[in-house]
């Protein structure tokens, strides 16, 4: 069967993670992606956080599965005769250089669109035109910049990065989503297009719910979900909300059974409206059913910080998935605080493919993430990350380089 993207070849000029995010998928739903590294080096990422002296790192493999790597040396003539080529030969470039980087190495927009009107070239960017376009960004920068960071902690600390990546692989999965949008238009314009990526604008995608509260905050001048309700003060921007839900259904991180020595037996637990009998039932406060205190969602705003703590009792009574048991059979939204751990031995993530194993030549099986976009009619087969320069021959066949081509650019330095 056909994969979902079958027939699309993709020029890979990005390293890291947000540019490698965004082909992977590609890569996943069936591209043909065509990873351009520096001969001898390649991607930064091969290098590091290694695990095994000498082996592509993990940092590399679990952002580079299902493509295929070339090396090639675009400073030297024939290499840079290799390259339009490829351009020529494939239907999306995407690079997350620095601002300024593609126009140095001749790859102009103007340039790319000469040699192949339907080029889609797709770009991630720290920041969007402004002030801070020139500037490069990194992951917690696009964090900080994009909104996340403020908003994200306690209120008596300092703002906090986020463990997800959503800097860095948010913008990468934005940008796919770009790439394949633009991608269906040119089946009706015939044209390739620029597709940017603003680090800072993915973040603040994510973030929108903040931004929401930024105008509620400024013109009501108090934000009843949060935790400073009712008894802190608000300023003029959004303050951080511990682990407050953001939404119309409170919600907290509760202590489970063997938190004293586990840093992750704990639950989220939120007291949705709906479900209000059955939290009470279930934590033995049936009189906070009909309790005027108690009986109505805006009652129970100005309590939630002691009704949290009589529900703690009950969930420290429990471990976190005895608790998952007990409130899942009443409807009451819930979540185990999992660790990387016990998310690598999930046997049902595994069993969706969200969690896979593969193979690889010199470092053995190891733990990936998966596809985490299932489709019908194109599941996703993960196959290893590639060597460096492992398909550099391959695809100078196919673009029509004869053997003794591909000593001579071998010999000449430029792949």
């Amino acid at each position: 069967m056909d994969k979902a993207l079958s027939g699309v070849r993709i020029l890979d000029f990005t390293h890291v993670q947000s540019g490698p995010t965004c082909t992977q998928l590609l890569a996943w739903f069936g591209a043909d992606v065509i990873k351009v590294e520096r001969p001898g080096e390649g991607d930064a990422t091969r290098g590091q956080l290694r695990d095994i002296p000498g082996v592509d790192s993990l940092y590399f493999t679990m952002l580079n599965h299902n493509k295929r790597s070339v090396t090639l040396n675009a400073k030297t003539p024939r290499g840079k005769q290799v390259l339009e080529s490829l351009i020529r030969h494939c239907d999306v470039l995407v690079e997350n250089f620095a601002p300024g980087a593609m126009e140095r190495m001749g790859l102009s927009w103007e340039h790319i669109h000469k040699l192949n009107p339907r080029m889609i070239v797709g770009s991630v960017k720290g920041f969007g035109p402004g002030r801070y376009e020139d500037c490069k960004v990194y992951e917690n920068v696009a964090q900080c910049a994009g909104g996340a960071a403020s908003t994200t902690g306690f209120d008596d600390g300092p703002p906090v990065v986020s463990g997800a990546q959503i800097g860095d692989s948010g913008t990468g999965l934005h940008l796919a989503l770009g790439i394949v949008t633009a991608l269906y238009q040119r089946t009706h314009s015939g044209r390739g297009q620029k597709v940017l990526a603003p680090m800072q604008d993915a973040v603040l995608n994510l973030c929108r719910v903040k931004l929401r509260d930024q105008q509620r905050l400024e013109r009501t001048h108090v934000l009843h979900e949060y935790p400073q309700y009712p008894d802190g003060r608000f300023g003029d921007a959004v303050p951080r909300a511990g682990n407050a839900s953001g939404g119309g259904q409170p919600g907290w991180i509760l202590r489970c059974k063997g938190w004293e020595t586990d840093p992750n037996a704990y639950i989220y637990f939120i007291t949705q409206a709906a479900v209000w009998p059955a939290v009470c039932r279930v934590i033995g406060e049936e009189g906070w059913i009909d309790d005027e205190a108690y009986a109505t969602p805006q009652a129970r705003l100005l309590h939630l910080k002691p009704i949290f703590a009589r529900i703690e009792q009950w969930t420290m009574s429990k471990t976190k998935f005895e608790a998952m048991e007990i409130l899942n059979e009443y409807d009451i939204p819930c979540g185990p605080i999992l660790s990387m751990k016990e998310i690598a031995e999930d046997p049902w993530l595994r069993k969706s493919g969200t969690v896979v194993e593969v193979d690889h030549p010199s470092r053995g099986r190891h733990l990936t993430v998966g596809n985490p976009i299932k489709l019908s009619d194109s599941p996703t087969e993960v196959t290893r990350a590639p060597l460096l320069g492992e398909h550099t021959e391959q695809v100078l066949k196919e673009l029509g380089y004869g053997d003794k081509d591909v000593e001579l650019l071998r010999s000449e330095g430029a792949i």
